[in-house]
């Protein structure tokens, strides 16, 4: 019979080690109900889950777990993702929060009515952060995202001047709203989906943003508001708020019109209070109604969370406002979505107590010493001109050097540093002067200074052999993988 007593794995006296002896009972049987069954020898594992209908038959949650686990290796490396402007990383204790908080209803009120008020704290503090008159003045609410911010501040434009509009016996066909041509997407949609035309000011070499130039040509009466940018995400640069309201000023003084504005802060709304907090671009000046942003951006939260505020009360029209009865409780709702999660908005409440203003203020000062290091490296090589430098968010963009060379693009390189795991997009840049290839680096918490260092040396190392090539890379069927 086989000695199964454990034996000491220590070496003995004259240094030759010990062995135990190979247990044969209960271990080796085939078929045998106690025999260890590697994972990927499984039924589920060892053969293919069908991928566009449900499976017959069950699985073990530890099957389904690493066939899940194992086709999101194939994703990209989130923290070396520098085309996203999303947060990839937050602390244990977040996460643990997470855990224990994704059950949550944000709708639900009357079930979760801790969460509420948490959810009213932090749009109460963010007012405070954007300078509003007062907190208990303004009125705000989470999101998903900020795309859903801009378009509850878009729809909130288009009631106000309706609402005037009636009020004078005077048409409201026809609104229109005044946008940077570098505007992301979610306004194209907003306009699209609730019957806005867009007026988009082009930017140029002399015009890099909206900054108030000829806005007395696209303004008139039908226009429902004007939307400035604190980040534009083509390139990361502040659109001047005070400027764009100072040109509105003096259209008001020609002619009458009072527009507002409202403040896309998406990305800026949460990097401006920290790093630059004497520029006035928030509820300081008086055009500004509201102010949306993106928590999950530099925010600092896990995807997907959004604030918007505005200024006051009577800035948000209450027939936007329902009154819900919803599971036994009755609740205000102004919201695209209905049910959404509430674990994000702890999260939120979690990082202003955790961090609070000094605590943010180092994190994006982090991030923007790290955007300008890159930006001076890479401005430093003859292949590239800066379009900005990182000064305002933490993002910036290059273009390659006019004459540089004939055989390579943007593309191309942003090809060769995904070969090394970094995601850096290039892309054309918006109309008028969309010939103009850039790329562009989104600087998070997380990317640290010694993986700066390394993505330089990357770059140097892909554009020596990129001009070392004897001839033209093949440009046939390049495409944008990236869109705003």
């Amino acid at each position: 019979m086989t000695d199964l007593t454990p034996r000491s794995n220590a070496a003995s006296g004259d240094g030759a080690p010990n062995r135990t002896d190979r247990p044969t009972r209960g271990f080796s049987g085939i078929g045998d109900s106690n025999q260890l069954n590697p994972i990927f020898a499984r039924e589920g594992e060892a053969t293919d889950f069908p991928l566009n209908r449900l499976p017959d038959r069950e699985s073990l949650p530890e099957t389904a777990y690493q066939v899940v686990h194992d086709e999101s290796m194939l994703d990209g490396n989130a923290r070396l993702n520098l085309a996203t402007f999303v947060g990839t990383w937050m602390d244990p204790f977040a996460t643990k929060l997470y855990a224990e908080s994704a059950d949550k209803n944000m709708v639900d009120k009357d079930e979760y009515p801790q969460t509420a008020a948490i959810e009213t704290r932090c749009w109460k503090m963010i007012a405070t952060l954007w300078n509003a008159p007062s907190a208990e003045g303004a009125i705000g609410t989470s999101t998903i995202g900020s795309s859903e911010a801009c378009m509850l501040g878009g729809l909130a434009l288009k009631r106000r001047w309706q609402l005037a509009r009636r009020a004078e016996g005077k048409s409201t066909e026809k609104p229109n709203l005044i946008l940077s041509s570098a505007v992301q997407v979610c306004w194209e949609k907003f306009c699209n989906y609730f019957d806005v035309e867009a007026r988009y000011v082009p930017i140029s070499d002399e015009h890099k943003v909206l900054d108030g130039h000829d806005l007395e040509k696209y303004v008139d009466e039908n226009t429902i508001g004007v939307v400035g940018i604190m980040g534009v995400t083509y390139t990361g640069m502040y659109e001047p708020i005070a400027q764009i309201a100072a040109a509105l000023d003096r259209i008001q003084a020609e002619t009458g019109l009072d527009v507002k504005i409202h403040v896309d802060g998406a990305s800026g709304g949460m990097v401006a209070p920290f790093l630059q907090p004497e520029l006035e671009w928030d509820f300081r000046v008086e055009r500004v109604v509201s102010i949306s942003t993106s928590a999950h951006k530099y925010g600092l939260v896990y995807p997907g969370l959004g604030w918007v505020v505005w200024r006051t009360v009577e800035d948000l029209p209450q027939e936007l406002v329902f009154d819900v009865t919803y599971l036994g409780g009755h609740m205000p709702s102004f919201a695209l979505n209905f049910s959404r999660p509430g674990a994000q908005v702890l999260l939120q409440y979690y990082l202003f107590l955790r961090l609070g203003w000094d605590g943010f203020r180092k994190v994006q000062q982090a991030s923007q010493d790290v955007a300008v290091y890159l930006s001076g490296e890479i401005g430093k090589m003859d292949a590239f001109d800066l379009w900005n430098d990182g000064t305002d968010i933490p993002v910036f963009a290059w273009q390659l050097t006019p004459g540089h060379t004939d055989k390579w693009n943007l593309y191309h390189l942003s090809e060769r540093l995904r070969l090394k795991g970094w995601l850096i997009p290039a892309y054309p840049m918006p109309d008028d002067i969309s010939d103009l290839v850039v790329q562009r680096i989104v600087v998070r918490n997380g990317l640290s200074r010694n993986l700066a260092e390394s993505l330089v040396l990357d770059i140097q190392e892909s554009v020596a052999y990129l001009d070392a090539l004897e001839s033209p890379m093949p440009v046939e069927g390049q495409v944008v993988a990236f869109t705003h």
